[in-house]
């Protein structure tokens, strides 16, 4: 199989164009054909967890229509690739989440590799993300990718399993735990002394990167855009 849909999601079409830019270049550099269905719209996950279940189902059988003749579905977010995985079944009974993975997942389980060929000198510490930890069990294959990165230095993050209090709505309605969840993770990432936080979500990525550039701490990337750094 050499063939791949990219589902870039809805945060990284609007705010982070660059990430799934950078998921093209990674394929392509191992030989995959990338495919873009312009019809794809939101996974519908901020509307399931609200409650508004009707909407979210409907942009689930949308999601099916378009990417139902791929065999592959490649997303750099673990969080959407969760709702396709574990919420579709309950939506609508679609098990098309189980051809949806989540870049990492796809690049080690799939294509079998974990040296992409990357190169970025500079100092990382990366934030497991929950969706990406907790519902898909991600381990740590990004880790894994990273590692093989060359002239990568990994800086373990303190803590790095609590969640950065963004959650979605949550963080909208339920600000004060989430303030101060935002305050633990981003003393912990100031404290590895790194240039860069990485994660698998650039959602959490935004509550974070919202909390360094007021206090100080290491610029939010994602993986993707390091492994697709070649200098």
């Amino acid at each position: 199989m050499k063939r791949v849909a990219l589902f870039i999601t809805c945060v990284n079409d609007a705010l982070f164009p660059e990430t799934p830019k950078a998921v093209v270049r990674i394929l392509e550099r191992l030989g995959y054909d990338v495919d873009f269905p312009t019809a794809q719209t939101c996974c519908g996950q901020m509307h399931a967890n609200s409650g508004y279940r009707r909407d979210a189902a409907t942009l689930a059988r949308a999601f099916d229509d378009v990417f139902g003749g791929y065999d592959a579905i490649v997303t750099p977010s673990g969080s959407c690739a969760a709702m396709a995985r574990d919420q579709y079944p309950h939506l609508t009974g679609s098990a098309i989440g189980q051809r949806v993975h989540e870049l990492s997942e796809f690049l080690i389980d799939v294509a079998g590799v974990e040296d992409v060929g990357a190169v970025f000198p500079h100092t990382v510490t990366y934030h497991p993300t929950c969706h990406g930890t907790r519902a898909l069990g991600l381990g740590d294959k990004p880790l894994r990718l990273l590692r093989a990165v060359g002239g990568i230095d990994l800086i373990d993050l303190p803590a790095a399993d609590q969640c950065c209090g963004f959650g979605g709505t949550f963080a909208l309605k339920n600000s004060e735990v989430s303030s101060a969840m935002l305050a633990d993770k981003c003393a912990n990432a100031a404290g590895t002394g790194a240039e860069y936080l990485a994660a698998a979500d650039n959602s959490c990525l935004t509550h974070i990167g919202g909390g360094t550039s007021r206090s100080g701490g290491p610029r939010p990337i994602h993986y993707a855009e390091i492994l697709a750094s070649t200098a």
